[in-house]
């Protein structure tokens, strides 16, 4: 039974259940705990500030946004497993549809994403305009970035380049870099 704690009659209905023995346990002993309910979600939040503080389009929105009004940072295909089994003299052809959740090396599929970004950021330092979306189609490992226009043309497609074979050489798979350029960051709003 819920009953709300917050008029004097509640209180008074909730002591005379408690005088009833309706909320006594089956061990004899009497025991209530009344905590207040807190349903927000803080995470990730960012806090009101002065209306001074940019904040890209992904800081802008709560994460329960996720879904709805923007993406995930990291999107793996379902891929399909060819398993061959064979029971009672039959051989049976499954393919397994494998997702993060659940699937063998989901927690090194994720330790990847975290790698590939902090090795981004070092490679790219200070030229990184918003955050990094990493998809996974298959075999292949496409790295998507908005990139700030610091270095010199040159260099920026050496860095590409460098990049793309490190990662190819460190995953056994093709990576290809995705990369636009900008004169500066994107603001979305100010808080």
């Amino acid at each position: 039974m819920a009953v709300s704690l917050s008029s004097t009659g509640s209180a008074r209905l909730l002591g005379a259940l408690i005088r009833a023995g309706s909320l006594c346990s089956s061990s004899g002993s009497r025991g209530l705990h009344v905590t207040a309910v807190c349903c927000k979600n803080r995470a990730a939040r960012i806090r009101v500030g002065k209306g001074d503080k940019p904040l890209t389009y992904e800081q802008a929105l709560h994460p329960h946004h996720i879904g709805h009004r923007k993406g995930w940072l990291s999107q793996h295909t379902t891929t399909a497993l060819l398993v061959q089994e064979a029971r009672c003299h039959e051989e049976f052809t499954l393919f397994q549809f494998s997702n993060l959740k659940g699937e063998e090396g989901a927690a090194e599929r994720t330790i990847e994403d975290v790698f590939i970004r902090k090795f981004m950021f070092g490679t790219f330092h200070g030229c990184l305009a918003n955050e990094i979306v990493i998809k996974r189609r298959g075999n292949l490992l496409i790295v998507c970035a908005l990139m700030l226009q610091q270095l010199p043309p040159m260099k920026f497609y050496f860095l590409i380049g460098y990049t793309e074979s490190i990662l190819s050489h460190f995953y056994k798979c093709p990576v290809k870099l995705e990369i636009q350029t900008l004169q500066e960051k994107a603001v979305y709003k100010y808080l």
